[in-house]
């Protein structure tokens, strides 16, 4: 028999919204727009393989309140300049602009988004919990035209505090005044979304994209957006 829920919140990034593919794709703009090949940048991927890695790490310390959204957003494009030798603050300035222009406007989702919201929204009211920017982030659910599903985006900003503190997860519940035991987090990933959720002893649902193998507890898990049907 299927648990009756009341209250279903939902990660925006690598859950609906095709981060991966939408921040690709507007990287790549940047890079033809901004001549970084004539600048001293060899390509587009060798600019890429250095920024994956300084975007993490400079995420992990936003995570841990080490440094602000403006600092991070300038300076993992500067110190990706700053590896292939280009000090040029004006451009990384630039860049980390532009980046956060252009990435509201792409619209790719992952499969059976569109389907699963249009089948989730008449029973249940749903809600966004994101640590991503909050301007950025009204931007794409507009854009991408999901914000029409949820009745409350409650932003990592608007909480002072980001996922997976459980102080994030008391205060969507609290604002949209939801009982911890009937409400559900849906979410991709394992230590922010599900771990955070576990926490407060909110169910959670793993949306496990990539097929990746792990140990992780959680209530449930699908590979597929659509199969939430089978749960909800």
């Amino acid at each position: 028999m299927k648990k009756v829920y009341k209250h279903i919140f939902f990660d925006l990034d690598h859950t609906l919204w095709d981060f991966e593919r939408n921040a690709e794709e507007t990287k790549q703009e940047l890079f033809t727009e901004l001549q970084l090949g004539a600048k001293g940048i060899p390509s587009y991927e060798s600019f890429r393989s250095k920024y994956i890695g300084i975007n993490l790490a400079l995420w992990a310390l936003y995570r841990e309140d080490k440094i602000g959204k403006d600092d991070l957003n300038f300076k993992r494009f500067h110190l990706t300049l700053l590896e292939f030798g280009i000090d040029d603050k004006e451009l990384g300035a630039a860049m980390a602009s532009k980046y956060l222009e252009g990435i509201t406007t792409k619209t790719y989702l992952f499969p059976y988004t569109r389907e699963i919201l249009e089948y989730l929204y008449p029973k249940y009211p749903l809600y966004i919990i994101t640590n991503g920017f909050e301007e950025v982030q009204f931007g794409k659910l507009k854009n991408s035209g999901l914000d029409k599903y949820f009745t409350s985006v409650i932003t990592s900003e608007e909480a002072g505090v980001k996922k997976p503190d459980s102080a994030i997860f008391l205060y969507a519940l609290s604002k949209v005044n939801a009982d911890v035991e009937d409400s559900l987090m849906i979410g991709d990933d394992l230590e922010v979304d599900i771990g955070g959720a576990r926490d407060i002893g909110m169910d959670q649902l793993f949306v496990n994209h990539e097929r990746k193998t792990h140990e992780t507890p959680a209530t449930f898990e699908v590979t597929s957006l659509k199969d939430i049907e089978n749960i909800l």
